[in-house]
């Protein structure tokens, strides 16, 4: 008996067991039929797969065979049944699977796969329990495998985590038995499929129209700026849309674990880390593209997130003359993040005193941009503060900016903050004046906060 009559028969049995008077197929057995036609698909076109260069054209041969191979099922389907299954197989085979339709959805900003039959999204920061479903665990782990070899990466038991990226740039983490108890489990942050300006932060609520030209001319004038915030707060998309500042005529360098930047200039150098081989071996970290960078001759080094002991690297070359640096670090404040930079220096073996680290980052930087996410589900810069040298053995810092909490929030539960000024001028202006950049006086002007 061939494969395709003893998948058929596999069909029938599910039909009849599963839909003995309806015209309406029940789940179980639309998985079973949507998984034997996958496999069909796979025995009939494998080789055409795999060697296929033009999508649309394979996309079009599949949609035919499948189609073919449908008019030829036994079980009975409505027009709903057949749009659903064939939608189903051709995302499994050139998508990936159940979440694609995820993907593509321009709302959804997170998709969590907490296990095989659970998968979660994120809405306009609130989340959100799906419909959507694997076959098993093996349909998931094939998924998963899809997405990482994609960035030639890989991920089985001698190494059941992985960071990776999709296409459009997208964060991929994936973590796998044995470390994963209830099955193998994914999440997706997705990234615009046009990247962010700052009309839509500004739009978005992130920041003000006078901030962002406050944060402009700040890049433009080479100031070191950290972005700081907790995981999910919108880091990444505020550093590109930072990035967009740096003149076009400038040697751009960015390092990365996952490349997810994309910044328009002309003239950019995008370097990304690469995990060990099977072996053990040709681990580079991020410390090793810092330094290799510093050779390459760049006028700015946008490092996506400084996480270990590349930190040191990172800030010696701020001090170094490559002035204008940008990068991000998870923290819960602008002081926390300066305390971070400080553990990470020390937790990379570095034998120097805590006063050395502390000059290192009180010279290095300038500004620090903190963003949170508020209970609204709104992401916001929330403080802005400035780095003002050292007094003793503390690194000296001023809040030029504050989110406005005492606002309260209003009928919907959305917060009626916003960014105000403490009214203090950063000493760096003189030294943007000098770069010819003004910024008006107006900016900084004091707002108290609001009154209970």
């Amino acid at each position: 008996m061939s494969l395709k009559d003893r998948l058929n028969d596999v069909a029938e049995t599910v039909a009849l067991r599963e839909v003995p008077t309806s015209s309406s197929v029940s789940r179980t057995g639309k998985d079973a039929i949507k998984r034997n036609l996958h496999y069909l698909l796979i025995e009939e076109m494998g080789t055409e797969l795999a060697t296929a260069t033009d999508e649309e054209a394979t996309r079009r041969s599949l949609e035919r065979k499948l189609q073919e191979f449908l008019g030829q099922e036994s079980t009975p389907l409505s027009t709903a049944d057949r749009r659903e299954i064939a939608t189903d197989v051709l995302d499994n085979i050139l998508g990936y699977g159940p979440i694609q339709s995820l993907l593509e959805d321009p709302e959804i900003t997170e998709i969590m796969v907490n296990n095989p039959t659970t998968v979660y999204i994120e809405r306009r920061g609130r989340l959100h329990l799906t419909d959507r479903r694997f076959i098993d665990e093996a349909h998931l782990l094939r998924i998963i495998d899809k997405i990482v070899a994609q960035v030639g990466r890989r991920i089985d038991e001698s190494s059941p985590m992985v960071d990776a990226r999709l296409p459009d740039g997208s964060r991929v983490n994936a973590v796998i038995h044995p470390l994963a108890i209830n099955g193998p489990m994914l999440t997706v942050r997705k990234f615009s499929r046009e990247p962010y300006t700052v009309d839509d932060l500004i739009g978005f609520g992130t920041l003000d129209q006078r901030l962002a030209a406050f944060i402009e001319a700040g890049v433009r004038g080479k100031l070191n700026v950290l972005i700081s915030g907790g995981t999910g707060t919108g880091k990444t998309t505020l550093l590109n849309v930072v990035s967009a500042f740096i003149p076009d005529d400038e040697r751009i360098v960015t390092i990365e674990d996952a490349a997810e930047l994309r910044l328009s200039q002309s003239h950019v150098l995008r370097l990304e880390s690469r995990p060990p081989n099977i072996e053990g071996k040709g681990q580079v970290k991020i410390r090793d593209l810092v330094r290799n960078s510093l050779r390459m001759r760049p006028d700015r080094i946008i490092v996506g997130e400084v996480r270990g002991a590349e930190a040191l690297d990172m800030l010696q070359a701020m001090n170094t003359g490559h002035e204008g640096s940008l990068s991000t670090v998870h923290a819960n404040s602008p002081r926390d993040s300066l305390s971070r930079l400080e553990t990470m220096v020390l937790m990379g073996g570095f034998d120097l005193p805590v006063r050395a680290v502390r000059e290192q980052v009180a010279s290095a930087l300038d500004m620090v941009i903190q963003l949170a996410r508020l209970r609204d589900g709104s992401r916001r810069v929330v403080q802005v503060a400035e780095i003002d040298g050292m007094e003793g053995d503390t690194i000296v810092m001023q809040d030029l900016f504050y989110y406005d909490h005492s606002m309260g929030i209003d009928e919907h539960g959305v917060s009626r903050g916003r960014l105000k000024s403490t009214g203090l001028r950063p000493k760096f202006m003189e030294r943007l004046e000098d770069f010819g950049i003004q910024v008006p006086a107006e900016v900084f002007a004091f707002e108290p906060p609001a009154r209970r």
